[in-house]
């Protein structure tokens, strides 16, 4: 495991709280990468398809990204600013279940989205028809 562009290692970024995940917007590619070009952040890893084979083979990266799961996951449990109709966090979390299903599976994939789905429903967050569009086909 190596570091992001600005030296985090994936535990540094795990380990922020709540403020910091919401502040910093350069973290997403690199816990929850794809194997295409990042619009907001030119420099973030792309992977390739071996790359992303290998994560997928690798007991310690399932690991981390299931710590990295549970923590985002946590983070849309624990805030609230996200639950309207348009929001930067939409897209990470389209991310999050595009590049779970890329690396970890449809099952993980698929309960990921679930939960936050069924957080936007219980709050009756007015989340735009857009962004749950694109979380259904990530």
């Amino acid at each position: 495991m190596g570091t992001d562009g600005r030296g985090r290692l994936i535990f540094d970024v795990l380990a922020f709280n709540n403020a910091a995940l919401e502040q910093h917007h350069d973290y997403i590619q690199w816990v929850f990468p794809l194997t295409e070009p990042s619009g907001a952040l030119p420099d973030a890893p792309v992977l390739s398809p071996a790359e992303a084979a290998a994560i997928s083979g690798s007991s310690m990266a399932q690991i981390v990204l299931a710590g990295a799961t549970d923590r985002m996951a946590a983070f849309y449990r624990d805030t609230d600013h996200w639950l309207k109709a348009e929001d930067h966090n939409h897209l990470r979390i389209t991310r999050i279940i595009r590049s779970l299903r890329l690396l970890r599976g449809d099952d993980a994939a698929e309960a990921f989205k679930a939960w936050i789905m069924g957080r936007v429903d219980a709050t009756g967050a007015p989340v735009s028809a857009r962004s749950r569009g694109y979380w259904l086909t990530a």
